[in-house]
């Protein structure tokens, strides 16, 4: 017997839908997640990563109404990025900010708290419901790097071309994107599981972040 479609719904109350969007970047490079109201900057940087296809191997920040957030341990001259929700955010009338990884290439995300989520099939949350294009190499020299790498690995008479393939593999392809991918890595970060009853809004604890003992530049 074949087996029914899981039948799509809007976010339950306590669930937030945000669309991140890469700047700089044409055709753009985004990811819709759903996420409880309750979960932390610090968790949303977590989820940013797994999702975009980050490797959380550099400092971020986010700036919120001209304010710095981020990790003080690591990070000069932020608030805590810990004792900021987003539900808190959204009760502000806040509807957009951003998010900056890796001060040197300077990878910045516009963040946007939907109003009207899509329908979706999402029972258990943080969930990666929808998105567009792979995640850039990290340390390629930014979006305007990207940009320019794009046509060497389109054409291989470039004579850079080998070089670029090598550095990337083969299988890298700047189109691709799967939901299906990007939701099991937030799932396997945060140790999410399919819920019982009312349990789907409890926020599962990441795994431990490594610790940096970078800062970026005055």
């Amino acid at each position: 017997m074949a087996k029914a479609a899981a039948q799509k719904q809007g976010a339950p109350a306590g669930v937030l839908c945000l669309k991140i969007t890469l700047r700089h970047i044409k055709p753009p490079i985004w990811r819709r997640i759903l996420v409880p109201g309750r979960m932390t900057l610090s968790d949303l940087h977590l989820a940013i990563q797994a999702t975009m296809g980050w490797g959380d191997s550099h400092l971020h920040a986010f700036e919120i109404n001209g304010e710095q957030y981020g990790d003080p341990s690591t990070t000069d001259d932020v608030a805590s990025e810990r004792r900021l929700t987003l539900s808190t955010l959204a009760r502000n009338g806040v509807t957009r900010f951003t998010y900056t990884y890796d001060f040197g290439d300077d990878w910045e995300h516009d963040i946007l708290i939907e109003k009207a989520p899509p329908a979706h099939t999402a029972k258990a949350f943080p969930a990666c419901i929808g998105g567009k294009r792979a995640c850039p190499p990290e340390d390629c020299g930014g979006a305007w790097g990207y940009e320019e790498l794009l046509p060497v690995l389109a054409e291989p008479a470039n004579p850079r071309h080998a070089e670029m393939r090598e550095w990337l593999g083969e299988d890298f392809d700047p189109e691709a994107f799967s939901v299906e991918d990007a939701d099991a890595s937030l799932a396997a970060f945060f140790g999410r599981k399919e819920p019982v009853a009312d349990a789907e809004l409890d926020l599962p604890a990441p795994a431990p972040r490594r610790k940096r003992k970078a800062v970026p530049p005055a």
